[in-house]
C-alpha cells in the first residue's frame, strides 16, 4: 500500500500571531505603532483580521516586534517537528560551561521550549525569577534546586514543576556530570527570530 502524501505546511493566522508576539514583549498597541510607524487604527484592524498588511507594512511590524519577516510568513511541515537521537547538534553559550540540545520546534506562535542540558560538575546558577513555568526532569546525575529558599536534591527520575516568578537557582554539587530535561513556557524569541535560552538556563558559572 502506498503512503499518503504529507500535508503541506500552513502559514499561521497573521492577526492572532501578531497580537501574541506583541503581548509577549509587553507592548501596547500604541507602543508597537511608535516602533513601527503604523497607525493604531490600522494595527488594530490587522490584529482583528479585518485588514491585510502589505509586505512593506509587515516588515515594519516585524522590526517593531524584534523578529524577522519569516516569523509571519514561513510555513512549517510535520517533518519539521521531529528530531532524532544522536542527530541533534550540541551548542553552548559564551560564559557558560553547559551544553544544550534543542528538542522543541521553533514555529511562529509556539509557546513551549525544551532542551536537554548537560551540566558539568560544580556548576552553580544565579538566582532568577521571570514569567512563565518551568519543568525539570533529571535524566542522570544529581541537581540541587533552590526554590523560594527551600532546597530540593533531585536525582535520576525526579521532577519539579514550578512558577518562574518564584525566585530559584540550581547547581550540580557533585563530581559527576548531570543531564536535565528542561521545559518551559517562557518567551524565548531573540531579536532575529531564533530561540534564546531563559536566564535560568543561561546563567554563568560561579
Amino acid at each position: 500500500m502506498s503512503e499518503l502524501p504529507s500535508p503541506k505546511g500552513r502559514a499561521p493566522r497573521l492577526g492572532p500571531l501578531l497580537r501574541k508576539r506583541r503581548k509577549q514583549l509587553g507592548l501596547t498597541l500604541q507602543e508597537l505603532c511608535d516602533r513601527s510607524g503604523v497607525s493604531v487604527g490600522y494595527l488594530s484592524q490587522i490584529e482583528r483580521e479585518m485588514a491585510t498588511p502589505t509586505l512593506g507594512t509587515l516588515a515594519q511590524l516585524a522590526d517593531g516586534l524584534q523578529v524577522g519577516l519569516d516569523f509571519f510568513v514561513k510555513s512549517h511541515k510535520p517533518t519539521d517537528a521531529i528530531t532524532r537521537a544522536g542527530g541533534r547538534e550540541m551548542f553552548s553559550l559564551a560564559g557558560s560551561s553547559i551544553s544544550y540540545e534543542a528538542l522543541s520546534n521553533d514555529y511562529p506562535g509556539s509557546e513551549m521550549s525544551s532542551y536537554i542540558m548537560h551540566v558539568p560538575p560544580g556548576f552553580e546558577s544565579e538566582v532568577v525569577s521571570h514569567e512563565g513555568e518551568e519543568i525539570l526532569f533529571i535524566l542522570s546525575g544529581t541537581i540541587r534546586q533552590v526554590l523560594d529558599g527551600q532546597v530540593f536534591t533531585m536525582t535520576e527520575g525526579d521532577s519539579l514543576h514550578y512558577s518562574g516568578e518564584v525566585p530559584h537557582s540550581w547547581s550540580n554539587p557533585t563530581d559527576e556530570p548531570a543531564r536535565i530535561l528542561w521545559t518551559g513556557t517562557l518567551a524565548v524569541l531573540s531579536p532575529d527570530g531564533s530561540r534564546r535560552l531563559p536566564k535560568a538556563a543561561a546563567a554563568n558559572d560561579n
